[in-house]
C-alpha cells in the first residue's frame, strides 16, 4: 500500500514540476494575432460550428472498425508461428465475419454517398 502512495506522490510531484517549468520557461508575448485560430497557413473563414452530415460520422465509424481489423491482423502476423493451424482458422473466421459485414454494408448502400441508404428487409 505504501508503494502505491509513494508512486502517487511521485506522479503528483512530477506533474507539478513539469507544469511549473513550462510556466516559468514558456514564452511571454501577447501580439494581436496570438489568439487567432491558424492552421496550416490558411486563415480560417466563417464559423467553426459547421453542420457536418451524418454520413461523415458513419464512414468514420466504418474506418475505425476496419482499421482495428488491420491491427488485429498485424498482431496475428507477428505470432503466426506460435499459433499454428488453430490460430490460422481463427483469423480466417475473423476475416470472414468482417468481409460479410463489408458486403452487408455495401448491399444496404451505407458506403454510397450519392443516395440514401436502403433499409434491409
Amino acid at each position: 500500500m505504501w508503494t502505491l502512495v509513494a508512486y502517487f506522490g511521485f506522479v503528483v510531484f512530477l506533474v507539478s514540476a513539469v507544469l511549473s517549468a513550462s510556466y516559468l520557461l514558456g514564452p511571454r508575448h501577447s501580439e494581436p494575432a496570438t489568439g487567432d485560430p491558424y492552421e496550416g497557413g490558411i486563415v480560417s473563414e466563417g464559423s467553426a460550428r459547421v453542420r457536418v452530415s451524418v454520413k461523415y460520422y458513419l464512414i468514420a465509424m466504418f474506418f475505425v472498425v476496419f482499421d482495428l481489423e488491420a491491427v488485429f491482423l498485424f498482431a496475428w502476423a507477428g505470432a503466426v508461428r506460435e499459433l499454428g493451424w488453430a490460430g490460422y482458422c481463427e483469423v480466417l473466421g475473423f476475416v470472414a465475419v468482417l468481409f460479410a459485414t463489408l458486403i452487408y454494408l455495401w448491399k444496404i448502400g451505407a458506403l454510397d454517398w450519392t443516395r440514401t441508404p436502403r433499409r434491409p428487409r
